[in-house]
């Protein structure tokens, strides 16, 4: 990716150095902890229908004529040569960082007046080790994540290594997209849906809840590629970018987690979309460029 020379945002708050869950890359949403309950039956298909409504409304499509049938050593960003310091590869990194939020910036700001909505702009949080955040506590291990309490996106960058050297999954590209999706949870946060799947999902059973945050984490995915498709048009993609991308979605997928760490999947409880889900939709979002295209929740995922 060609980032080098280019703004870098000002929303980004650095605690590194400050002190102070799931597995790798399942950081995604981090919503306020209040325990989900068992549902009775029919939770998720009230939830599906109201989030489902919610895309629609945005998308500029009425749910009613529907519903009426008819009416993750860090590899930094760069060409690798020469040999830098740790504290100089911290700040290409923060730099890179900083240059992609503001990319995602300029994206969804012109996506959002488009429709003649506002874009709340989020704050990307960099820690080390352990954070504390308006959703609570975590880890590093926890792997990035946004929290819709404070509209802040948290990431430790190491975890950079995490996703090059123990996933395979290197290059600056499969790194802005990891920051990419984080932000489409961001947009999710703004219009709606994740304050809907936050109050929905506590009257659904784990499973239930797992397959919407599926969908969830897959419109995240395609948001993404929608940010990637405008990157493109701006001639900042170099060859090999998209698969790149594409090869992070691939090793971040449920079942190829599941399959690398216990030898076996239990698709019930995947909640972020199988490897080729999240390359799919990455890739719809990326072909089209256009929200219509990410609509997750009335469509086949």
């Amino acid at each position: 990716m060609e980032w080098r020379g280019r703004r870098q945002s000002r929303n980004v708050e650095d605690r590194r150095g400050s002190g102070g869950g799931s597995p790798f890359g399942r950081g995604g949403i981090r919503l306020p902890s209040r325990g989900i309950r068992v549902g009775r039956g029919g939770g998720g298909s009230i939830l599906f229908l109201i989030i489902a409504g919610i895309v629609l409304w945005f998308l500029g499509i009425n749910p009613l004529v529907l519903l009426g049938g008819g009416g993750g050593s860090m590899v930094a960003p760069g060409d690798g040569s020469g040999q830098v310091t740790t504290t100089q590869r911290n700040d290409e990194m923060k730099q890179f960082v900083s240059t992609v939020l503001a990319e995602t910036e300029d994206v969804w700001n012109g996506i959002m007046q488009s429709q003649g909505k506002n874009y709340p702009e989020p704050t990307l949080v960099l820690f080390s080790g352990a954070v504390r955040s308006a959703c609570g506590s975590a880890s590093s291990a926890t792997g990035p994540f946004y929290c819709p309490g404070d509209e802040k996106v948290y990431i430790d960058l190491d975890f950079y290594d995490e996703l090059a050297q123990r996933f395979g999954a290197s290059g600056d590209f499969a790194q802005a997209y990891v920051l990419a999706h984080e932000v489409g949870h961001h947009v999710q946060n703004i219009i709606g849906v994740l304050p809907e799947f936050n109050r929905m999902r506590q009257q659904m059973s784990e499973v239930e809840a797992n397959q919407m945050s599926v969908r969830v984490e897959l419109q995240a995915d395609c948001f993404a590629g929608i940010w990637a498709h405008f990157t493109a048009q701006k001639g900042l993609l170099e060859a090999g970018d998209l698969e790149e991308a594409l090869n992070a979605a691939r090793q971040i997928g449920d079942d190829t987690l599941q399959k690398r760490t216990q030898g076996y999947v239990v698709p019930d409880s995947f909640n972020h979309g199988t490897s080729a889900q999240r390359m799919t939709w990455f890739k719809k979002g990326y072909d089209s460029g256009r929200l219509s295209s990410c609509d997750t929740f009335n469509s086949p995922v």
